[in-house]
């Protein structure tokens, strides 16, 4: 979890109203199978023995490495240097690269690799640390009961320090000033002001432009996901090489601990009709 997220979720005291489950293990897609990602512990079948080696170099450099210390960068100035720079002076191979670029670092394509390292370096960071604080078989926790807990839970916040919600509101306009400033929402001639506007971009079609769509799906499957270790909740790294694809695609399994119930059914085969491009992915 980084500093933003720490200021959300911890900093508002959201946690009073949410409880998290740790995600039993982290996996990325390699070849036709799943593996553990390799992240402290380099016993992994995507590395042969001289590749874990030079591996290691890299890992111990990223855990040594502090920006506010000069000492711990060998020379290198990371916000000059790129990924694929960096990568090639510890001579790692391109399945290594891989499952460091997508299933530690999280990087949805291959874009980071000719920008400035730093960011990859302080991701990889992040994953160590995470994996370390939750304790767990991965550095990822998934709230109790699903993703809705999360608004819900900020909404029991806001009415705690007096929120004010209007519900079934479905036709409203946000309205700008001069300045083009937000000053308020209105439906049927009532106006709530406000400084800010948390929405959805439907409501303000002349102010943004699509630039992409994130596709979405939810799978009841008869058997669970092989080679995850007795793991009962795993998190699936599918990186963009692997499904010939432009971006990755990242599979989340539940367990029984994270009390889940699927509703709305019949909206899942329309759903797929709709996006037929991700149904080869999932075969």
């Amino acid at each position: 979890m980084d500093e933003e997220y720490d200021v959300i979720i911890l900093g508002t005291d959201v946690t009073k109203y949410l409880s998290f489950k740790a995600v039993d293990g982290s996996f990325v897609f390699n070849k036709g199978k799943v593996h553990k990602v390799p992240a402290t512990d380099l016993k992994s079948p995507l590395m042969g023995l001289f590749e874990k080696r030079r591996a290691r170099k890299f890992f111990i450099y990223v855990q040594d490495y502090k920006e506010s210390e000069p000492q711990t960068h060998e020379g290198m100035d990371l916000t000059r240097v790129t990924t694929r720079q960096l990568i090639a002076k510890y001579g790692l191979d391109d399945n290594t690269v891989d499952f460091i670029g997508h299933a530690l670092t999280l990087h949805r394509d291959d874009r980071y690799l000719d920008e400035p390292a730093l960011d990859t370096v302080m991701r990889m960071k992040l994953y160590a640390e995470s994996l370390a604080r939750f304790q767990g078989g991965s550095p990822y926790i998934y709230p109790l009961y699903g993703l809705a807990e999360l608004p819900q839970a900020f909404a029991r916040l806001s009415a705690v320090y007096g929120g004010t919600y209007m519900l079934n509101k479905h036709e409203c306009k946000v309205e700008f000033d001069e300045e083009g400033k937000v000053f308020g929402v209105i439906y049927e001639g009532e106006t709530a002001r406000c400084k800010k506007v948390v929405c959805d971009p439907s409501y303000l079609l002349n102010k943004v432009r699509k630039v992409g769509r994130v596709v979405r799906a939810i799978c009841i499957m008869s058997h669970p996901i092989p080679n995850r270790n007795d793991s009962h909740s795993v998190q699936v790294i599918l990186p963009q090489k692997q499904l010939g694809s432009r971006s990755d695609m990242y599979l989340f399994s539940a367990a029984q601990i994270h009390m889940l119930l699927l509703l709305r059914e019949n909206s899942l085969p329309l759903f797929l009709r709709k996006q037929r491009h991700i149904i080869p992915k999932l075969n």
